[in-house]
């Protein structure tokens, strides 16, 4: 993929689109990508993307498109898991429209590793996630804790969600920050933000139309914090993210 995605945004996507596969089996599909990006000069049109979907899990492993892991514990009630997934949260400065923002430095992608805990009652699901940057680009760390509630009807399941996010300073500070020798070639205000925490609202959902055949959607919403908000490289005060398709289980 050559876009910006934000990576818990991500992560969450493909954790959800795992509930279209049954324990131990493949699916694969096609999917389309679309994401409103906080940064200057960026155009929706520019954050468009195809994503061909290849999910597997079983017991005590799970592959998800990017992302991979292995349960420590998996039961219908609590699961745990050790994870690792793609996180293209890179900035090129060539591509933007901002004459300003195209004098920054370039943001790279990197993999995250971590943990993920779910906890499923009668009255919703708690999930908490922790991760950091395992390839040493940004060295910063996330953290989020959310719950969600699902509704399942003849093939349909919904699941609302809300949660909130947390970013270490050297997370905020690779993707917002910028540097006195940023500044100076670009004219923008030197910015150096701290950790932040971030509310958000999602929705998933699918739909299994036919016997291997799934229809599946998912939508998130992140306020962003001051911290973010007050980089000279934002003009939004949210991320959005919708990720749409189908996938043929087998």
């Amino acid at each position: 993929m050559s876009k910006t995605i934000k990576v818990t945004t991500l992560a969450l996507v493909l954790s959800a689109m795992s509930s279209a596969a049954m324990a131990g089996t493949w699916s694969v599909g096609a999917s389309v990508l679309a994401q409103a990006t906080p940064y200057k000069g960026i155009k929706s049109s520019d954050y468009l993307t195809p994503v061909p979907m290849v999910n597997y899990e079983s017991e005590d492993f799970y592959f998800r498109t990017l992302a991979v892991g292995y349960y420590l514990w998996n039961d219908k009630v609590d699961q745990i898991s050790i994870d690792a997934y793609y996180y293209p949260q890179f900035f090129k400065p060539k591509e933007n429209d901002n004459e300003s923002m195209r004098k920054l430095d370039r943001r790279r992608d990197t993999v995250m590793g971590g943990f993920t805990y779910k906890h499923n009652a009668d009255w919703g699901t708690l999930r908490f996630i922790g991760s950091g940057d395992m390839l040493g680009v940004s060295k910063g760390l996330r953290g989020e804790a959310a719950y969600l509630y699902s509704f399942k009807s003849n093939g349909w399941a919904l699941t609302p969600g809300i949660g909130i996010k947390w970013d270490s300073e050297k997370q905020n500070r690779y993707e917002y920050g910028v540097s006195s020798k940023e500044s100076r070639n670009s004219g923008l205000a030197r910015y150096q933000p701290g950790s932040s925490w971030t509310p958000y609202v999602e929705l998933s959902g699918n739909y299994r139309f036919a016997d291997n055949w799934t229809l599946f959607a998912m939508g998130r919403v992140d306020k962003l914090s001051n911290e973010v908000k007050d980089s000279p490289m934002v003009n939004k005060s949210y991320s959005a993210i919708l990720w749409s398709g189908v996938t043929y289980t087998f």
